[in-house]
Order: C-alpha cells, then structure tokens, then sequence
C-alpha cells in the first residue's frame, strides 16, 4: 500500500469520526438545552439520520466509521453489563416487574407488527373499476399443468 493509499484511508476514517463526534457534540448541546429530559446522544443520532437522509452528508463519509463501530459493537457494551453488575443487588429485588414489562412490551411489539403487516400486505381492490369488471387471468387446473409437463418430457 502506498503511502498516498493509507493518506486517504486515513483521511476517510478521520472524517467519518469526525462526522460521528460533531453530531454527538451537538446533540448533547442541544439536549442541555430542551425543558425536557433526553439523552445527547439520541439527539445526535437523530441528527445524523437527518443529515444523511437529506444527504447534506454523503453515506460514504460516515460509512468507515460506522463499519468499525459496528465490527466492534459487543466489546462495546462490556463496560455498560460490567457497570450493571454494581446494581446487582438492586435489580434482584426488582426482578420481576423487569421481567413482566420485558415480556409484555414483547407481545405488544408482535400485536402491532403483526397487524400492521397484515394491514399492509392485505389485498386491495382496483380504485376506479366495479367488482365484475376487474379481468381475471385465465386458471389452469393443476392436473393440465401435469400432463403439459408429462408431453413436454417425452418429447
């Protein structure tokens, strides 16, 4: 690899981060801002979200940065399930209401995608055109699909 190659390697990843870390940045400045409670860091992805949907930002500046922070994502969480265990005794006693509102908001997340796709992938009628005029195509039974299979082979 020549030293041109890991210049702009090492320039994409620099701006990749550096595109991750500003809108983390603002978005803490902006969350200490808000009457209201929410974490920097949501408001920094949604910032992100933002600037790539509307592509101020191209995909491919923030892509380095987002791979490797992806890759490495399990190392990531040790410390937060290490921190955790400080609380061991606390979240022991509270164990099951944790695990009632885990299992609950699990049924209720099915229930919803369950009946959104349905309402999404259910068939429609043509808008415009009266039930006995609508053109079905023509049905073939499956026995003349065999036997036009059968001839085919035989020949």
């Amino acid at each position: 690899m020549s030293f041109k190659q890991v210049m702009i390697t090492g320039w994409q990843y620099l701006r990749a981060f550096a595109i991750l870390y500003l809108c983390l940045i603002v978005g803490n400045l902006i969350s200490t801002l808000l009457p209201f409670a929410i974490p920097g860091s949501i408001v920094g992805m949604l910032i992100l979200f933002i600037l790539l949907a509307f592509q101020i930002v191209p995909a491919h500046w923030a892509q380095p940065g987002c791979s490797i922070l992806l890759k490495n994502m399990t190392i990531l969480f040790v410390p937060i399930g290490v921190g955790i265990m400080n609380y061991y005794d606390l979240l022991s006693q509270q164990m099951i209401p944790i695990l009632i509102s885990c299992l609950a908001s699990t049924l209720i997340v099915m229930i919803v995608v369950a009946i959104s796709s349905n309402y999404v992938h259910k068939e429609r009628p043509v808008v415009g055109v009266k039930p006995d005029e609508v053109s079905l195509p023509p049905e073939e039974t499956l026995s003349s699909v065999i036997d036009n299979d059968k001839t085919k082979g035989n020949e």
